[in-house]
């Protein structure tokens, strides 16, 4: 689903630091944040997969930049059948996921859910500690992976996702 190609069609309009703070070793921790939390809450997987690479793809700078999630979902529909293929049905969460990752608290569904908590739980990057009552899943909010998406936040993890996704 997620190809060298799509990547590669990301990166050429990124406007930011590809390693950045919002870059794809972000886009890796969210992506493998999302696949731990949707082994308990049985998420989407293309979905979450998908959100990973694409709600900070269209960001414009590192600081406030309110409609940045807008963009990502734009830049979803724009390669949606050139890219990648996904459910209307699925591709609608990923729409909403995108469009409402940083201004919505919760969402109705697990999925979109699991797509906030994935992104959320990498705050530490940038000095803020995900806190629970701001996560949407009881997983998310256990201690457990708390302490460990916020390990891998602090050190700059790069999940091997992003070594495949870089070749």
């Amino acid at each position: 689903m997620i190809t060298k190609t799509l990547i590669q069609a990301i990166r050429e309009q990124y406007a930011l630091n590809w390693y950045g703070i919002h870059g794809i070793r972000h886009w890796g921790r969210v992506y493998s944040n999302g696949l731990r939390l949707a082994e308990g809450t049985g998420a989407k997987i293309s979905v979450v997969k998908l959100f990973a690479i694409f709600h900070d793809s269209r960001r414009l700078n590192d600081g406030s930049d309110t409609a940045h999630g807008q963009r990502g979902a734009k830049l979803a529909e724009d390669f949606r059948g050139k890219y990648f293929d996904l459910s209307d049905g699925d591709f609608e969460l990923l729409l909403a996921a995108c469009n409402q990752h940083t201004i919505a608290k919760t969402h109705e569904d697990i999925t979109v859910q699991t797509c906030f908590d994935a992104d959320r739980l990498d705050l530490a990057r940038v000095g803020k500690m995900p806190d629970p009552k701001y996560l949407c899943t009881d997983i998310a909010k256990t201690p457990e992976i708390i302490a460990w998406a916020n390990e891998r936040s602090l050190s700059d993890y790069s999940p091997d996702i992003v070594t495949l996704w870089n070749q």
